[in-house]
C-alpha cells in the first residue's frame, strides 16, 4: 500500500468514526476542497474542520463504504456509498484526492 492510499484510508477510517480530530489532521492546513469542475467550498483546515462538525452533527450515524479506490502516485480516487443513516438518505460520490508532502492538499467531489 502506498503512503497516499494509506493516508486516504486513515481519512476515510476517521470520517466513519467521526474522529473529527483525526480526519482534520489528514489534511495540509491551506486544503482546498471542491466539487469537481465546479467552485470552491472550502479553503484552510479550520473550514474543513466547520464544515465536518456540522455534518457529524447532523448525521451521526452517516458513513461512507468504499466501493472503488483507484491510485497513481499521489492522486486517490475513491468511488464510495453514503448512508446518512440506516433508512436514511443515501448516495453515491467520487472523491479525487491530491495528496502532496504526506497530507491531502486538495480534494474534488463529483456526486
Amino acid at each position: 500500500m502506498s503512503d497516499a492510499v494509506a493516508l486516504i484510508q486513515r481519512q476515510l477510517d476517521a470520517y466513519n468514526r467521526q474522529d473529527l480530530d483525526a480526519y482534520v489532521a489528514c489534511y495540509a492546513p491551506d486544503v482546498v476542497v471542491a466539487g469537481l469542475h465546479g467552485a470552491v467550498t472550502e479553503t484552510g483546515r479550520e473550514s474543513l474542520r466547520a464544515r465536518y462538525a456540522k455534518a457529524f452533527a447532523a448525521y451521526p450515524e452517516n458513513k461512507a463504504h468504499l466501493k472503488n479506490r483507484i491510485a497513481v502516485g499521489g492522486t486517490v480516487i475513491d468511488h464510495e456509498h453514503v448512508v446518512r443513516k440506516p433508512g436514511g438518505e443515501e448516495f453515491e460520490i467520487i472523491a479525487i484526492y491530491s495528496v502532496r508532502n504526506g497530507l491531502i492538499a486538495q480534494v474534488d467531489f463529483a456526486k
